[in-house]
């Protein structure tokens, strides 16, 4: 294992990777810009860096600087989290040429995976089932024009380096499609500097499902089960689950495997999301893969008992995975509540500022992943989710009655936050039922938050 490892990453991330190090005794070295050189989470930390002003391009997506701090303090591996520099192919080779272990899979399958369109192709090339679309990118309007006709309407049009929803525009007639096209390559060029787009059909009333892999550098690939993430808003999770309602024991024990092997097959090593549709059929099909650790590990760390973090940390030590599928097992279910510092009520703008009191519920099947504590300040420069209510229990029921209560019981003041959502979320007919798919949110959310 590590003696000492870099965090490449800053808050939330960056406590949930300390606390497995810590654990299993790994010296951390952590970095931390302007903003937040007096966060309260850093004082866990071995050796706190400084790494220039609040701006993320000028700090914590700077790769030069990160390498610079990896190897000044000797560290033999670099954890880069989850966001940021996190799927970057060219920084994780940077790492590795510098001889710096990076914490996750090789540069060639990130770039792969990174790759919408190139993704789509070698996973239906392995045998995994895709949404009907494009042989790789739409080359023109013309072109996307011609298949989207072909393969019927609605369509989607997604960004190839696209994520979190940038760069996609549904289409849900031909007249539409010159207009969405623009705008599709437009905000994907803004957004990753790529423009490229691919087609695919639209799945109306989907709903979001992905599969957590692990794989070894021996030849070990493990699905851990999968988890439902489509309670959304503009395309980002707001709740996930574990396992979902909406699959059927059926088609869990067919793709989940099939998953397991295709991944086994390409190569990959580390951990992984498999992200996929289930339609209003019940079928599940590829979207594209995640080549990092996802936001929402910890229901799946809820069910099965393991520690993500660490396992990623022992196969990129070239350890062999410690189980097999054999001794996977999922257990009751999970729930995990995305607190953002924002207000609902005005189209959900972020809240910055001083965390005046905080205190959050403990007890029974309750986890809280945050790096906050009293006082700390939120800056306004980097995403507003500030902490993760985790609830688990041995049935789904139980686990929204906890989640009812933790709701209930936490105090955050001095900054807006998406609480009062959750708790209507939480007695929301559509959830309770577990009857939901990937716009139900966003087509009832002005019965649930007034004014938004």
């Amino acid at each position: 294992m590590f003696r000492r490892l870099l965090i490449a990453n800053r808050g939330e991330v960056a406590a949930r990777v300390l606390r497995t190090c810590k654990r299993l005794g790994i010296e951390t070295v952590a970095v931390a810009s302007r903003a937040d050189r007096e966060a309260s989470w850093l004082e866990g930390v071995d050796i706190v860096v400084p790494l220039g002003p609040a701006r993320a391009a000028e700090s914590y997506l700077d790769a030069d600087a990160l390498i610079e701090v990896g190897l000044r303090h000797r560290c033999a591996a670099v954890h880069p989290g989850w966001g940021f520099l996190s799927e970057n192919a060219v920084f994780a080779r940077r790492c590795e040429a510098a001889g710096l272990t990076f914490v996750g899979p090789d540069p060639h399958h990130m770039g792969l995976m990174g790759d919408k369109a190139v993704a789509r192709d070698t996973m239906a090339a392995l045998g995994m089932p895709v949404i009907p679309g494009s042989d790789g990118e739409v080359d023109s309007l013309e072109e996307a024009r011609e298949l989207a006709d072909r393969i019927g309407y609605p369509v989607l049009l997604k960004a190839v380096a696209g994520g979190g929803g940038r760069g996609m525009r549904g289409v849900d007639s031909a007249d539409q499609l010159a207009d969405a096209y623009r705008d599709a390559t437009a905000e994907a060029l803004a957004s990753f500097g790529d423009g490229r787009l691919y087609l695919e059909k639209r799945i109306v009333d989907g709903r979001h499902v992905e599969v957590q892999i692990l794989a070894d550098g021996f030849g070990t690939c493990l699905h851990l089960g999968e988890r439902e993430c489509s309670v959304q808003r503009r395309h980002q999770k707001v709740v996930e689950e574990a396992p979902s309602p909406g699959l059927s024991p059926e088609e869990r024990a067919r793709v989940l495997p099939l998953v397991a092997d295709v991944v086994r097959r390409s190569g990959y090593r580390n951990a992984g999301t498999v992200e996929m549709l289930l339609d209003a059929d019940g079928s599940l099909y590829f979207m594209e893969m995640n080549t990092r650790l996802q936001v929402e590990h910890p229901v799946t760390e809820q069910v099965t008992g393991l520690d993500l973090v660490e396992l990623q940390l022992r196969v990129a030590a070239n350890q062999r995975l410690p189980l097999s599928q054999a001794d996977i097992g999922v257990s009751g279910h999970a729930l995990e509540l995305r607190i953002n510092a924002e207000d609902p009520a005005q189209g959900f703008r972020p809240g910055p500022g001083t965390v005046d009191k905080l205190h959050f519920p403990q007890g029974e099947g309750v986890r809280v992943d945050t790096h906050l504590a009293q006082g700390d300040r939120i800056p306004p420069d980097y995403d507003s989710m500030i902490a993760k209510l985790i609830l688990s229990g041995p049935d789904r029921a139980t686990v929204l009655e906890r989640a009812r209560q933790a709701v209930a019981a936490t105090v955050i003041e001095g900054v807006p936050t998406n609480l009062d959502l959750h708790g209507a979320i939480l007695r929301w007919q559509p959830f309770v039922s577990g009857n939901y798919h990937t716009k139900s949110l966003e087509q009832d959310l002005h019965l649930l938050v007034g004014g938004a």
